[in-house]
């Protein structure tokens, strides 16, 4: 479910002029079962099983199957871990070393838990969570909707992302945008799951639908934290360093004066009950001003971060584009 089709698309240059960006067809039913994908058939099988299983084994296995990868990517140096070190060094300096190397392994933690829960809303529908999700400042996000331009709802990669869908669902109607997968079966898996709870799932370069969705009125959800390199983005700082930051929010909020209302979404395994969060609609924005739209954006994420850092998706080189001069970070 993230950003990134206006990577390669135009600036749009008015509310009814763009130039769409090529979208890659879907695979073909063939490609499902090719002999490269068996494996992964495979491990789908097993997911189903896990599926089934009582929802505190379920938590259990991915608090095991975090720990054990945690050791194991420092014993074989794995990059994941390395980047998430990094990350977590960059971004809270003020940590005792110790602090950070802990924060570094919860963060495998939470993140396995996260895999393990996809086969919940995914391979078991009929296993209904949504009664073990709480939602705070729902009338926030109904108030937005109802001035019927659209609604952009930002969110960040927290671990919770998807086995949050069915309280979604019940909450109210929305479409959500995602980035379309190379492995076949993969692709297939998450655009099936996730359908089965919002009205659209729009590949992230399908830039025409992301626009219509909004000028139709509809509430459009996507990630806004991810470093798509320095074309269409502004270096905002991010935890205090500068980081690419995309543009794209604020352009796709100017498109059809569509309010803009930030999600945060959490786990609380000690109760097995997940909590989603919605801000109030953000005042003066966008400002036109777009290191200062993204500074913001920047700083609402951030916000969201410090409540559960260890519930954050570390792994990925938020970082990796670096302004013009600065050394890599990874």
């Amino acid at each position: 479910m993230a950003p990134g089709w206006y990577h390669r698309a135009p600036l749009l240059q008015s509310r009814y002029r763009y130039t769409m960006p090529k979208t890659k067809a879907p695979p073909k039913l063939s490609a499902l079962y090719a002999p490269r994908c068996w494996p992964v058939w495979c491990l789908l099988g097993v997911a189903w099983l896990l599926a089934r299983l009582p929802l505190p084994v379920v938590t259990a296995l991915g608090k095991v199957s975090g720990r054990g990868l945690y050791a194991l990517s420092g014993l074989s140096g794995a990059s994941r871990r390395r980047i998430t070190e990094t990350n977590i060094a960059l971004c809270f300096p003020q940590l005792p070393a110790s602090d950070r190397a802990a924060l570094a392994r919860e963060s495998f933690v939470h993140t396995a838990i996260g895999a393990v829960e996809i086969t919940q809303p995914w391979l078991n529908p009929r296993r209904d969570l949504s009664n073990r999700m709480d939602i705070h400042g729902i009338e926030h996000l109904h108030a937005a909707h109802a001035e019927g331009r659209g609604v952009l709802l930002v969110g960040g990669h927290f671990t919770a992302i998807d086995i949050i869908s069915q309280g979604l669902n019940k909450a109210i109607n929305m479409d959500v945008i995602y980035r379309r997968n190379r492995n076949p079966v993969w692709e297939w898996l998450q655009v099936k799951g996730r359908k089965r709870y919002f009205d659209a799932v729009i590949e992230r370069r399908d830039t025409r639908q992301i626009l219509r969705r909004l000028r139709s009125g509809h509430i459009v959800w996507y990630a806004a934290d991810q470093d798509y390199g320095a074309r269409h983005s502004v270096f905002a700082p991010f935890f205090g360093v500068p980081a690419a930051t995309i543009t794209a929010t604020a352009r796709l909020a100017a498109f059809n004066r569509s309010p803009v209302v930030f999600m945060s979404n959490y786990r609380h395994p000690e109760n097995l009950r997940w909590s989603i969060h919605f801000s109030p609609v953000l005042e003066n924005y966008p400002s036109g001003d777009q290191l200062q739209d993204a500074t913001r954006i920047n700083q609402i994420i951030e916000d969201a971060i410090r409540a559960h850092p260890q519930q954050y998706l570390w792994m990925h080189r938020r970082f990796k584009t670096r302004p013009p001069g600065a050394a890599s970070l990874y």
